[in-house]
Protein backbone atom coordinates (compact mmCIF):
# COMPACT_ATOMS: atom_id res chain seq x y z
CA UNK A 1 0.00 0.00 0.00
CA UNK A 2 3.20 2.27 0.08
CA UNK A 3 3.08 1.97 -3.56
CA UNK A 4 0.97 5.34 -3.73
CA UNK A 5 4.13 7.13 -3.58
CA UNK A 6 5.99 6.28 -6.35
CA UNK A 7 3.97 8.96 -8.39
CA UNK A 8 5.29 11.91 -6.54
CA UNK A 9 3.97 14.08 -6.57
CA UNK A 10 0.98 12.95 -5.70
CA UNK A 11 -2.04 14.09 -8.30
CA UNK A 12 -4.65 16.30 -6.28
CA UNK A 13 -8.04 14.30 -5.82
CA UNK A 14 -11.35 15.48 -5.68
CA UNK A 15 -11.81 13.92 -1.74
CA UNK A 16 -9.10 13.58 0.88
CA UNK A 17 -10.09 11.20 3.07
CA UNK A 18 -7.76 11.31 6.58
CA UNK A 19 -7.86 8.33 8.27
CA UNK A 20 -7.35 4.46 6.85
CA UNK A 21 -9.07 2.78 9.68
CA UNK A 22 -12.35 0.49 8.91
CA UNK A 23 -15.04 3.79 8.43
CA UNK A 24 -12.32 5.57 5.58
CA UNK A 25 -11.57 2.49 4.26
CA UNK A 26 -14.87 2.09 3.54
CA UNK A 27 -15.81 5.49 2.72
CA UNK A 28 -13.23 5.33 0.00
CA UNK A 29 -14.28 2.18 -1.78
CA UNK A 30 -17.83 4.09 -1.66
CA UNK A 31 -16.61 7.08 -3.37
CA UNK A 32 -14.16 4.97 -5.95
CA UNK A 33 -17.70 3.14 -6.58
CA UNK A 34 -18.83 6.62 -8.33
CA UNK A 35 -15.48 7.25 -10.33
CA UNK A 36 -14.43 10.03 -7.76
CA UNK A 37 -10.86 10.62 -7.47
CA UNK A 38 -10.42 9.07 -3.45
CA UNK A 39 -6.92 9.65 -1.63
CA UNK A 40 -6.85 7.81 1.88
CA UNK A 41 -4.04 9.47 4.38
CA UNK A 42 -3.22 7.27 6.88
CA UNK A 43 -0.17 8.09 9.33
CA UNK A 44 0.81 4.35 10.17
CA UNK A 45 2.97 2.68 7.90
CA UNK A 46 1.49 -0.42 7.83
CA UNK A 47 -2.19 -1.79 8.84
CA UNK A 48 -2.70 -2.93 12.35
CA UNK A 49 -3.23 -6.18 13.14
CA UNK A 50 -5.06 -5.31 16.39
CA UNK A 51 -9.06 -5.44 15.92
CA UNK A 52 -10.83 -3.27 18.86
CA UNK A 53 -14.37 -4.52 17.77
CA UNK A 54 -15.84 -7.74 16.15
CA UNK A 55 -19.10 -7.00 15.83
CA UNK A 56 -21.30 -6.07 13.02
CA UNK A 57 -24.88 -5.64 14.33
CA UNK A 58 -27.97 -6.19 11.60
CA UNK A 59 -28.04 -2.76 10.10
CA UNK A 60 -24.59 -2.37 9.51
CA UNK A 61 -24.94 -6.51 7.91
CA UNK A 62 -27.87 -5.65 5.80
CA UNK A 63 -26.19 -2.46 4.51
CA UNK A 64 -22.98 -4.30 3.51
CA UNK A 65 -25.32 -6.97 1.47
CA UNK A 66 -26.23 -4.02 -0.50
CA UNK A 67 -23.01 -3.83 -1.88
CA UNK A 68 -22.08 -7.46 -2.17
CA UNK A 69 -20.05 -7.52 1.08
CA UNK A 70 -21.56 -9.41 3.89
CA UNK A 71 -19.67 -12.66 2.76
CA UNK A 72 -16.12 -10.45 2.34
CA UNK A 73 -16.06 -9.43 6.17
CA UNK A 74 -16.53 -12.94 7.54
CA UNK A 75 -13.16 -14.62 7.95
CA UNK A 76 -12.42 -17.95 7.45
CA UNK A 77 -14.39 -19.76 4.69
CA UNK A 78 -17.88 -18.97 7.80
CA UNK A 79 -20.80 -17.06 6.80
CA UNK A 80 -23.30 -16.41 9.34
CA UNK A 81 -26.48 -18.18 7.97
CA UNK A 82 -28.92 -15.66 7.06
CA UNK A 83 -32.22 -17.77 7.73
CA UNK A 84 -34.22 -16.52 10.41
CA UNK A 85 -33.47 -16.85 14.06
CA UNK A 86 -35.62 -17.50 16.95
CA UNK A 87 -33.36 -15.70 19.11
CA UNK A 88 -30.13 -14.09 19.04
CA UNK A 89 -28.79 -13.48 22.91
CA UNK A 90 -27.07 -10.39 23.22
CA UNK A 91 -25.99 -8.07 26.22
CA UNK A 92 -27.07 -4.63 27.61
CA UNK A 93 -24.56 -3.56 30.15
CA UNK A 94 -23.34 -6.94 31.06
CA UNK A 95 -26.64 -8.20 31.19
CA UNK A 96 -27.48 -10.83 28.54
CA UNK A 97 -30.72 -10.66 28.73
CA UNK A 98 -31.48 -9.25 25.38
CA UNK A 99 -32.69 -10.88 22.77
CA UNK A 100 -32.18 -9.36 18.95
CA UNK A 101 -34.16 -11.52 16.93
CA UNK A 102 -37.55 -10.03 17.56
CA UNK A 103 -36.53 -6.68 15.88
CA UNK A 104 -34.47 -8.07 12.57
CA UNK A 105 -36.28 -8.43 9.65
CA UNK A 106 -32.97 -9.58 7.31
CA UNK A 107 -30.88 -11.73 9.07
CA UNK A 108 -28.12 -12.54 10.53
CA UNK A 109 -28.42 -10.43 13.26
CA UNK A 110 -25.06 -10.58 14.04
CA UNK A 111 -21.33 -10.94 12.13
CA UNK A 112 -18.37 -12.21 13.79
CA UNK A 113 -15.51 -9.66 11.80
CA UNK A 114 -12.42 -8.83 13.09
CA UNK A 115 -12.13 -5.26 12.37
CA UNK A 116 -8.81 -5.41 11.15
CA UNK A 117 -10.14 -7.92 8.51
CA UNK A 118 -13.26 -5.59 7.49
CA UNK A 119 -10.49 -3.01 7.30
CA UNK A 120 -8.43 -4.83 4.83
CA UNK A 121 -11.56 -5.95 2.70
CA UNK A 122 -12.64 -2.57 2.58
CA UNK A 123 -9.19 -1.42 1.79
CA UNK A 124 -8.85 -3.97 -0.69
CA UNK A 125 -12.26 -2.62 -2.53
CA UNK A 126 -11.33 0.62 -2.42
CA UNK A 127 -7.52 0.07 -4.38
CA UNK A 128 -9.57 -2.27 -6.71
CA UNK A 129 -12.25 0.53 -7.88
CA UNK A 130 -9.10 3.22 -8.36
CA UNK A 131 -8.54 4.67 -4.65
CA UNK A 132 -4.79 5.64 -3.25
CA UNK A 133 -3.81 4.92 0.04
CA UNK A 134 -0.57 6.71 0.74
CA UNK A 135 0.85 5.42 4.38
CA UNK A 136 3.03 6.86 6.51
CA UNK A 137 1.16 10.67 5.31
CA UNK A 138 0.72 11.71 9.02
CA UNK A 139 -1.76 14.96 8.31
CA UNK A 140 -0.56 18.76 10.36
CA UNK A 141 -2.97 20.82 8.90
CA UNK A 142 -6.36 20.91 7.32
CA UNK A 143 -7.26 24.28 5.69
CA UNK A 144 -10.49 25.65 4.00
CA UNK A 145 -10.13 27.92 0.82
CA UNK A 146 -13.28 28.79 -1.18
CA UNK A 147 -13.30 26.06 -3.44
CA UNK A 148 -11.29 23.23 -1.86
CA UNK A 149 -8.88 21.97 1.31
CA UNK A 150 -5.71 22.12 1.18
CA UNK A 151 -4.13 19.16 3.49
CA UNK A 152 -0.61 19.57 4.67
CA UNK A 153 1.14 16.29 5.77
CA UNK A 154 4.63 14.91 6.60
CA UNK A 155 5.64 12.00 4.43
CA UNK A 156 7.80 8.97 5.15
CA UNK A 157 11.36 10.61 5.91
CA UNK A 158 10.07 13.61 7.23
CA UNK A 159 9.43 15.78 4.10
CA UNK A 160 6.72 17.61 3.98
CA UNK A 161 3.87 18.11 1.00
CA UNK A 162 0.61 19.11 0.65
CA UNK A 163 -3.04 17.95 -1.15
CA UNK A 164 -5.04 20.32 -2.92
CA UNK A 165 -8.92 18.65 -2.99
CA UNK A 166 -12.59 19.38 -3.23
CA UNK A 167 -13.66 17.94 0.09
CA UNK A 168 -11.88 16.76 2.85
CA UNK A 169 -13.09 13.76 5.10
CA UNK A 170 -11.63 13.47 9.21
CA UNK A 171 -12.25 9.82 9.94
CA UNK A 172 -8.91 10.33 11.96
CA UNK A 173 -10.35 9.21 15.18
CA UNK A 174 -11.13 10.67 18.61
CA UNK A 175 -7.91 12.99 18.76
CA UNK A 176 -9.19 14.01 15.03
CA UNK A 177 -6.58 16.57 13.40
CA UNK A 178 -9.01 17.29 11.08
CA UNK A 179 -11.38 18.09 13.69
CA UNK A 180 -9.46 20.36 15.25
CA UNK A 181 -8.35 22.01 12.41
CA UNK A 182 -11.65 22.49 11.15
CA UNK A 183 -12.83 24.75 14.40
CA UNK A 184 -15.67 22.10 15.23
CA UNK A 185 -16.87 21.83 18.75
CA UNK A 186 -16.39 18.04 20.68
CA UNK A 187 -18.61 18.16 23.53
CA UNK A 188 -19.17 15.59 26.25
CA UNK A 189 -18.49 14.20 29.31
CA UNK A 190 -15.12 13.32 30.50
CA UNK A 191 -14.09 10.16 31.82
CA UNK A 192 -14.75 8.50 34.96
CA UNK A 193 -13.27 5.20 34.70
CA UNK A 194 -10.28 3.40 33.20
CA UNK A 195 -9.86 0.79 31.39
CA UNK A 196 -7.21 -1.61 29.70
CA UNK A 197 -7.21 -3.68 26.82
CA UNK A 198 -4.37 -6.77 25.89
CA UNK A 199 -3.63 -9.94 24.25
CA UNK A 200 -1.44 -12.07 26.74
CA UNK A 201 -0.46 -15.98 26.56
CA UNK A 202 -1.46 -17.23 29.84
CA UNK A 203 0.19 -19.96 31.44
CA UNK A 204 -2.42 -21.47 33.25
CA UNK A 205 -5.89 -20.47 31.29
CA UNK A 206 -8.55 -21.61 33.95
CA UNK A 207 -6.86 -19.29 36.18
CA UNK A 208 -9.08 -16.65 34.50
CA UNK A 209 -12.85 -17.11 33.81
CA UNK A 210 -13.91 -16.45 30.01
CA UNK A 211 -16.49 -13.86 28.61
CA UNK A 212 -18.22 -11.07 31.22
CA UNK A 213 -17.23 -11.62 34.86
CA UNK A 214 -18.20 -8.88 37.25
CA UNK A 215 -16.57 -8.47 40.79
CA UNK A 216 -16.98 -6.12 43.77
CA UNK A 217 -13.62 -4.51 42.21
CA UNK A 218 -14.73 -4.32 38.74
CA UNK A 219 -14.98 -6.26 35.67
CA UNK A 220 -13.09 -8.50 33.27
CA UNK A 221 -13.99 -9.49 29.97
CA UNK A 222 -11.83 -12.39 28.99
CA UNK A 223 -11.39 -14.55 25.43
CA UNK A 224 -9.60 -17.94 26.92
CA UNK A 225 -6.95 -18.99 23.60
CA UNK A 226 -5.80 -21.72 24.80
CA UNK A 227 -3.33 -22.23 22.56
CA UNK A 228 -2.55 -18.79 21.72
CA UNK A 229 -2.84 -14.99 22.77
CA UNK A 230 -6.17 -14.52 24.69
CA UNK A 231 -7.94 -11.01 24.79
CA UNK A 232 -8.44 -9.43 27.90
CA UNK A 233 -9.96 -6.53 29.11
CA UNK A 234 -10.41 -5.07 32.57
CA UNK A 235 -12.74 -2.16 33.33
CA UNK A 236 -12.06 -0.02 36.82
CA UNK A 237 -14.74 2.20 37.79
CA UNK A 238 -12.60 4.23 40.78
CA UNK A 239 -11.48 6.90 38.44
CA UNK A 240 -10.32 7.88 34.81
CA UNK A 241 -6.36 7.52 33.82
CA UNK A 242 -3.94 9.87 35.45
CA UNK A 243 -2.11 9.65 32.00
CA UNK A 244 -4.52 8.62 29.17
CA UNK A 245 -1.31 8.68 26.25
CA UNK A 246 0.66 6.82 28.53
CA UNK A 247 2.09 3.49 27.41
CA UNK A 248 0.72 0.48 29.18
CA UNK A 249 3.04 -1.77 30.62
CA UNK A 250 3.37 -5.55 31.24
CA UNK A 251 3.12 -5.14 34.73
CA UNK A 252 0.62 -2.55 35.11
CA UNK A 253 -1.74 -4.86 33.04
CA UNK A 254 -0.94 -8.00 34.94
CA UNK A 255 -1.71 -6.18 38.15
CA UNK A 256 -4.50 -4.80 36.90
CA UNK A 257 -6.49 -8.82 35.71
CA UNK A 258 -4.84 -9.56 39.02
CA UNK A 259 -6.74 -7.10 41.34
CA UNK A 260 -10.09 -7.47 39.88
CA UNK A 261 -10.10 -10.98 39.78
CA UNK A 262 -8.87 -11.11 43.20
CA UNK A 263 -6.18 -14.18 41.82
CA UNK A 264 -2.83 -14.88 40.47
CA UNK A 265 -3.09 -14.97 36.79
CA UNK A 266 -0.19 -16.23 35.11
CA UNK A 267 0.69 -14.70 31.68
CA UNK A 268 2.97 -13.43 29.53
CA UNK A 269 4.15 -12.38 25.78
CA UNK A 270 1.70 -9.56 25.69
CA UNK A 271 1.13 -6.98 22.84
CA UNK A 272 -1.50 -4.63 21.62
CA UNK A 273 -1.69 -3.43 25.09
CA UNK A 274 -4.00 -0.09 25.06
CA UNK A 275 -6.28 1.97 27.58
CA UNK A 276 -9.08 4.10 26.98
CA UNK A 277 -12.50 4.80 29.01
CA UNK A 278 -15.86 6.13 29.31
CA UNK A 279 -15.39 9.56 27.88
CA UNK A 280 -18.54 10.37 25.64
CA UNK A 281 -18.09 12.73 23.31
CA UNK A 282 -19.94 13.76 19.70
CA UNK A 283 -19.04 16.51 16.89
CA UNK A 284 -21.24 19.60 17.06
CA UNK A 285 -21.80 19.24 13.27
CA UNK A 286 -20.58 16.41 11.05
CA UNK A 287 -19.70 19.58 8.54
CA UNK A 288 -18.33 22.45 8.33
CA UNK A 289 -17.95 23.91 4.67
CA UNK A 290 -15.78 21.65 2.91
CA UNK A 291 -14.80 19.29 5.65
CA UNK A 292 -16.74 16.39 7.46
CA UNK A 293 -16.14 14.08 9.58
CA UNK A 294 -17.10 10.62 10.00
CA UNK A 295 -16.78 7.70 12.74
CA UNK A 296 -14.71 8.41 16.04
CA UNK A 297 -13.54 11.73 14.64
CA UNK A 298 -17.53 12.86 14.92
CA UNK A 299 -18.32 10.35 17.92
CA UNK A 300 -16.57 8.70 20.97
CA UNK A 301 -18.03 6.35 24.13
CA UNK A 302 -17.10 3.60 25.97
CA UNK A 303 -16.88 0.24 23.33
CA UNK A 304 -20.40 -1.32 24.49
CA UNK A 305 -22.00 -3.89 21.96
CA UNK A 306 -19.18 -2.50 19.13
CA UNK A 307 -22.06 0.17 18.64
CA UNK A 308 -18.96 2.16 17.89
CA UNK A 309 -17.53 0.76 14.53
CA UNK A 310 -21.18 0.38 13.37
CA UNK A 311 -21.97 3.53 13.55
CA UNK A 312 -19.14 4.75 11.54
CA UNK A 313 -19.75 2.23 8.98
CA UNK A 314 -23.24 3.29 8.42
CA UNK A 315 -21.80 7.01 8.81
CA UNK A 316 -19.77 6.07 5.47
CA UNK A 317 -22.79 4.34 3.33
CA UNK A 318 -24.76 7.55 4.43
CA UNK A 319 -21.95 9.84 3.46
CA UNK A 320 -20.37 8.39 0.20
CA UNK A 321 -23.31 8.77 -2.52
CA UNK A 322 -24.37 12.14 -1.05
CA UNK A 323 -20.74 13.39 -1.91
CA UNK A 324 -20.07 11.61 -4.58
CA UNK A 325 -23.40 13.49 -6.03
CA UNK A 326 -21.45 16.72 -4.93
CA UNK A 327 -18.19 16.03 -6.57
CA UNK A 328 -20.31 14.87 -9.81
CA UNK A 329 -22.35 18.57 -9.60
CA UNK A 330 -25.53 16.76 -9.29
CA UNK A 331 -26.52 17.03 -5.68
CA UNK A 332 -29.38 19.40 -4.87
CA UNK A 333 -30.02 22.07 -2.48
CA UNK A 334 -29.30 20.63 1.21
CA UNK A 335 -28.35 16.77 0.26
CA UNK A 336 -24.80 16.85 1.78
CA UNK A 337 -26.32 19.14 5.20
CA UNK A 338 -28.52 15.57 5.18
CA UNK A 339 -25.54 13.58 6.25
CA UNK A 340 -25.38 15.65 9.54
CA UNK A 341 -29.68 15.93 9.86
CA UNK A 342 -29.67 12.23 9.22
CA UNK A 343 -26.56 11.04 11.48
CA UNK A 344 -26.19 12.77 14.16
CA UNK A 345 -29.63 12.11 15.81
CA UNK A 346 -28.02 8.54 15.89
CA UNK A 347 -24.72 8.92 17.01
CA UNK A 348 -26.63 11.16 20.09
CA UNK A 349 -28.79 7.84 20.70
CA UNK A 350 -25.30 5.48 20.78
CA UNK A 351 -23.56 7.79 23.43
CA UNK A 352 -26.82 8.08 25.50
CA UNK A 353 -27.99 4.19 25.24
CA UNK A 354 -24.10 3.90 26.17
CA UNK A 355 -24.18 5.89 29.21
CA UNK A 356 -27.15 3.97 30.77
CA UNK A 357 -24.86 1.06 30.23
CA UNK A 358 -21.90 2.22 31.39
CA UNK A 359 -23.90 2.76 34.88
CA UNK A 360 -25.76 -0.44 35.07
CA UNK A 361 -22.28 -1.77 34.86
CA UNK A 362 -20.79 -0.14 38.10
CA UNK A 363 -19.60 -2.95 40.09
CA UNK A 364 -20.53 -1.43 43.79
CA UNK A 365 -23.35 -3.40 45.47
CA UNK A 366 -25.46 -0.75 45.96
CA UNK A 367 -26.06 -1.22 42.29
CA UNK A 368 -27.10 -5.04 42.52
CA UNK A 369 -30.94 -3.69 42.91
CA UNK A 370 -30.82 -1.91 39.88
CA UNK A 371 -29.16 -5.18 37.91
CA UNK A 372 -31.71 -6.79 38.71
CA UNK A 373 -34.18 -4.73 37.67
CA UNK A 374 -33.11 -3.83 34.66
CA UNK A 375 -32.76 -7.50 33.66
CA UNK A 376 -36.54 -8.43 34.69
CA UNK A 377 -37.43 -5.42 31.84
CA UNK A 378 -35.57 -6.99 29.25
CA UNK A 379 -37.30 -9.63 29.25
CA UNK A 380 -41.11 -7.79 28.40
CA UNK A 381 -40.96 -7.94 24.88
CA UNK A 382 -41.59 -3.94 24.63
CA UNK A 383 -38.78 -2.76 26.44
CA UNK A 384 -36.44 -5.45 24.52
CA UNK A 385 -37.97 -4.28 21.26
CA UNK A 386 -36.78 -0.67 22.82
CA UNK A 387 -33.27 -1.42 22.91
CA UNK A 388 -32.35 -4.10 20.64
CA UNK A 389 -33.58 -1.49 18.06
CA UNK A 390 -31.04 0.52 18.83
CA UNK A 391 -28.29 -1.69 19.69
CA UNK A 392 -28.81 -3.28 16.42
CA UNK A 393 -30.12 0.07 14.25
CA UNK A 394 -32.45 -1.54 13.02
CA UNK A 395 -34.57 1.54 14.61
CA UNK A 396 -33.27 3.90 12.58
CA UNK A 397 -35.79 6.21 10.28
CA UNK A 398 -34.54 9.12 8.29
CA UNK A 399 -37.04 11.63 8.08
CA UNK A 400 -37.24 11.96 4.31
CA UNK A 401 -39.56 14.56 4.43
CA UNK A 402 -43.12 12.30 3.90
CA UNK A 403 -44.69 11.98 7.19
CA UNK A 404 -47.67 10.01 6.12
CA UNK A 405 -45.19 7.62 3.22
CA UNK A 406 -44.87 4.65 5.54
CA UNK A 407 -41.93 3.52 3.00
CA UNK A 408 -40.03 6.92 3.25
CA UNK A 409 -36.86 6.78 5.41
CA UNK A 410 -36.92 2.97 6.34
CA UNK A 411 -34.52 0.17 5.34
CA UNK A 412 -36.15 -2.06 2.85
CA UNK A 413 -35.54 -5.22 3.77
CA UNK A 414 -34.07 -8.12 1.50
CA UNK A 415 -36.55 -9.38 -0.90
CA UNK A 416 -36.69 -11.85 -4.10
CA UNK A 417 -37.27 -10.41 -7.27
CA UNK A 418 -38.66 -11.95 -10.83
CA UNK A 419 -37.66 -9.37 -13.70
CA UNK A 420 -38.03 -9.76 -17.23
CA UNK A 421 -34.12 -11.16 -17.16
CA UNK A 422 -34.41 -13.44 -14.61
CA UNK A 423 -33.97 -13.67 -10.65
CA UNK A 424 -32.52 -11.65 -9.06
CA UNK A 425 -32.38 -9.87 -5.11
CA UNK A 426 -32.99 -6.31 -4.23
CA UNK A 427 -30.21 -6.18 -2.03
CA UNK A 428 -28.09 -7.03 -5.95
CA UNK A 429 -29.76 -4.30 -7.45
CA UNK A 430 -27.89 -2.16 -5.11
CA UNK A 431 -24.23 -3.18 -5.71
CA UNK A 432 -23.58 -0.49 -8.07
CA UNK A 433 -24.29 2.28 -5.53
CA UNK A 434 -26.83 3.61 -7.64
CA UNK A 435 -30.44 4.37 -6.99
CA UNK A 436 -33.07 2.74 -8.18
CA UNK A 437 -37.08 2.76 -8.95
CA UNK A 438 -38.51 -0.30 -8.24
CA UNK A 439 -41.70 -0.74 -10.35
CA UNK A 440 -43.71 -3.74 -8.28
CA UNK A 441 -46.78 -3.18 -10.02
CA UNK A 442 -46.55 -2.57 -13.68
CA UNK A 443 -46.90 1.27 -13.33
CA UNK A 444 -45.76 2.84 -16.67
CA UNK A 445 -46.62 6.15 -15.80
CA UNK A 446 -44.18 6.62 -12.71
CA UNK A 447 -41.29 4.50 -14.82
CA UNK A 448 -42.12 7.09 -17.77
CA UNK A 449 -41.75 10.18 -14.85
CA UNK A 450 -38.68 8.58 -13.78
CA UNK A 451 -36.67 8.89 -17.40
CA UNK A 452 -35.17 12.29 -17.38
CA UNK A 453 -33.15 10.82 -14.51
CA UNK A 454 -31.88 7.58 -16.40
CA UNK A 455 -28.40 9.13 -16.05
CA UNK A 456 -28.17 8.80 -11.77
CA UNK A 457 -31.52 6.62 -11.04
CA UNK A 458 -32.16 2.53 -12.58
CA UNK A 459 -35.59 1.72 -13.49
CA UNK A 460 -36.22 -2.18 -12.73
CA UNK A 461 -39.59 -3.72 -13.10
CA UNK A 462 -40.57 -6.76 -10.95
CA UNK A 463 -42.43 -8.65 -9.48
CA UNK A 464 -41.96 -9.30 -5.44
CA UNK A 465 -41.72 -13.13 -4.77
CA UNK A 466 -42.07 -12.27 -1.33
CA UNK A 467 -44.62 -10.36 0.65
CA UNK A 468 -43.90 -7.03 -0.59
CA UNK A 469 -46.87 -4.11 0.17
CA UNK A 470 -45.44 -1.26 -1.92
CA UNK A 471 -46.68 -0.67 -5.73
CA UNK A 472 -43.42 0.90 -6.05
CA UNK A 473 -40.49 2.17 -4.38
CA UNK A 474 -37.47 5.09 -4.68
CA UNK A 475 -34.26 3.75 -3.41
CA UNK A 476 -31.18 5.54 -2.11
CA UNK A 477 -28.25 3.70 -2.22
CA UNK A 478 -27.71 3.36 1.55
CA UNK A 479 -30.67 0.78 1.26
CA UNK A 480 -33.17 3.22 2.60
CA UNK A 481 -36.27 4.29 0.81
CA UNK A 482 -36.61 7.88 -0.04
CA UNK A 483 -40.57 7.52 -1.44
CA UNK A 484 -43.08 5.09 -1.79
CA UNK A 485 -46.35 5.01 -3.79
CA UNK A 486 -49.35 5.00 -2.23
CA UNK A 487 -51.55 3.61 -5.26
CA UNK A 488 -53.05 7.46 -5.63
CA UNK A 489 -53.51 9.99 -7.95
CA UNK A 490 -50.67 11.84 -6.71
CA UNK A 491 -48.00 9.07 -6.96
CA UNK A 492 -46.66 10.60 -10.17
CA UNK A 493 -46.06 14.44 -8.54
CA UNK A 494 -44.91 12.80 -5.24
CA UNK A 495 -42.13 10.60 -7.41
CA UNK A 496 -40.82 13.51 -9.80
CA UNK A 497 -40.25 15.58 -6.42
CA UNK A 498 -38.76 12.93 -4.64
CA UNK A 499 -36.34 12.12 -7.38
CA UNK A 500 -35.58 16.09 -7.19
CA UNK A 501 -35.33 16.27 -3.77
CA UNK A 502 -32.56 13.85 -3.54
CA UNK A 503 -31.34 13.07 -6.93
CA UNK A 504 -31.29 16.57 -8.63
CA UNK A 505 -32.84 18.33 -11.45
CA UNK A 506 -32.22 16.63 -14.86
CA UNK A 507 -32.08 20.31 -16.16
CA UNK A 508 -28.68 20.76 -13.90
CA UNK A 509 -26.68 17.98 -14.63
CA UNK A 510 -23.41 19.02 -14.50
CA UNK A 511 -23.40 22.15 -13.21
CA UNK A 512 -21.15 22.74 -9.63
CA UNK A 513 -23.07 22.74 -6.32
Amino acid sequence: MDAGWAGDPVADPDVVIVGGGPVGMLLAAELALHGIRTTVLEKERVPSDESKAGTLHARTAQSLHRRGLLEAVQPGGYVASRAPQAHTRFHFGGLFDLDLAPVVEEFPAIVGSPQAFAEAVFADRALALGATVLRGAEVMDVREALEHVEVTIRRPGGRPASLRASWAVGCDGARSVTRAKSGIAFAGTPPTMSCLMGEVRLSDPPSIAAGWQRTARGWTIAWVDPGGHSRIGTYDFRGSHPDRTAPVTFEEFRSEVERITGRTVPMRSARHLSRFSDAAFQAERYRSGRVLLAGDAAHVHFPAGGQGLNTGLQDALNLGWKLAACVRGQAPEGLLDSYHSERHPVGERVLANVSVQVALMNPDPSSDGLRCLFADLLRMDQVNAYLAGMVSGTDIVYDCGRPNDPFAGRFVPETRLRTAGGAVSLAALLHAGRPVLLDLAGRAELRQAAAPWADRVDVVQARAQERLTAEALLLRPDGYAAWGALGGARDVEDLRAALGRWFGDPAEVGLPE
